[in-house]
């Protein structure tokens, strides 16, 4: 049998992490009430009093994602495996999907339909900017047969934020279901499901949630659940396979009993449960404004201080501040001086923008004066 030498063992500790304020692309700070939700007994995942939590649950993503889908839920696994969720589910072989391509998360979505043996129509932005309406609209003139529009409404490698509603209405007029990426806009810009139509949405845990990282919310319109049931193929992925995960979140007005899907990660659910729970107490409106002011706040500091915004104001997201690099600045010391020195993480630059540019995060807890004074004295600082 293979084992760790002893004088290895002896030498490990328990790991203890330092408190860091974390103003990069994600995980943001965590609510303190949440870690402490997060600590509390573990229960079974059918366990009753747990079934109720998750109906509570399902609630309070509704609310976040503005929407009464019946098919809302939080996927075991973090935002990735959303983006997985939306596509494995929905689009089969041979079909065709228009994919908006403006940074690195939208090549994501083209992989996840290449990967289902479907064929991406490619949409191309420049980093920075949202997605072209009208180049959409011209996308799905030349391709009627188009089942799908996917894109990402809060673009993570840049900080732009793309006319979800806009882009919906395309959809609709054209007969195809949408697919948005929402993990880095729920909770903190407008975001509105049913009215604008969305049909298959996921988010992340881990961004103005708030949350601990590795749960991603999900929801499903009804003709997205119709065109689910109407497969011609079976979901590839059987842990992502939502009319078997289904069968665990149920309804809690069926009646019906809850069937085992998989071992749900309780703790990391109540932690999500306690964030959307402040988010709720807020008020969705209340968030949106709160990021918009700490971003208002932000801008004005690092304009102070020299630096200018890879994102037009017009399409800028208030919750993750993308900012070049003045030339003759070291990124990697300056991001481990902060680190160092302050205990503050700010993030790189990510595919066209590495060495570039830095993402400064606002998002949910950490969307507040104390950590933008913080990030901007640390900044000046470094860069003097």
């Amino acid at each position: 049998m293979l084992s760790v030498p002893s004088n290895v063992v002896s030498k490990i500790s328990a790991f203890n992490p330092p408190r860091r304020t974390l103003m990069g692309p994600g995980p943001s700070d965590v609510y303190p009430e949440v870690l402490a939700a997060q600590a509390k007994p573990t229960i079974g995942h059918l366990d009753p009093l747990f079934v109720a939590m998750m109906d509570e649950l399902k609630a309070l993503i509704q609310y976040a994602f503005q929407t009464e889908n019946e098919m809302t839920l939080a996927v075991s696994a973090p935002g990735s495996a959303g983006m997985e969720t939306c596509f494995v589910n929905l689009v089969e072989p041979g079909e065709k999907v228009i994919v908006c391509r403006n940074g690195v998360f939208g090549e994501r979505m083209r992989q996840n339909v290449e990967r289902v043996g479907a064929t991406a129509i490619v949409v191309d932005n420049e980093w920075g900017e949202p997605v072209s309406v009208s180049a959409v609209e011209a996308a799905l003139q030349a391709n009627p047969d188009a089942k799908f529009l996917a894109f990402v409404h809060a673009e993570t490698s840049t900080g732009a934020v793309s006319d979800a509603k806009s882009l919906c209405a395309l959809a609709q007029q054209h007969d195809c279901l949408s697919i948005v990426d929402a993990v880095t806009s729920l909770g903190g810009v407008e975001l509105r499901v049913d009215d604008w139509g969305i049909d298959a949405i996921y988010s992340g845990s881990q961004k103005c949630l708030s949350c601990v990282p590795g749960i991603s919310p999900v929801s499903f319109s009804a003709k997205a659940v119709e065109k689910l049931k109407q497969r011609k193929t079976p979901v590839q992925s059987w842990f992502l396979d939502q009319t078997l995960v289904m069968g665990y979140w149920g309804s809690k007005d069926s009646g019906a009993k809850r069937s085992y899907h998989h071992t749900a990660p309780v703790n990391a659910l109540y932690a999500l449960h306690e964030s959307l729970r402040i988010l709720a107490n807020e008020g969705l409106e209340n968030a949106w404004q709160r990021h918009a002011d700490m971003h208002q706040l932000l801008r004005a500091g690092l304009e102070k201080l020299g630096l200018t915004f890879v994102v037009d104001e017009a399409c800028r997201l208030p919750q993750l501040n993308a900012v070049f690099i003045p030339e003759g600045v070291d990124d990697a010391a300056v991001r481990k001086q902060l680190l160092e020195n302050y205990n503050l993480e700010i993030g790189a630059g990510l595919g066209a923008l590495a060495g570039k540019a830095w993402r400064i995060g606002l998002m949910g807890y950490g969307a507040r004066r104390e950590n933008v004074a913080l990030c901007l004295r640390a900044l000046e600082e470094a860069l003097n």
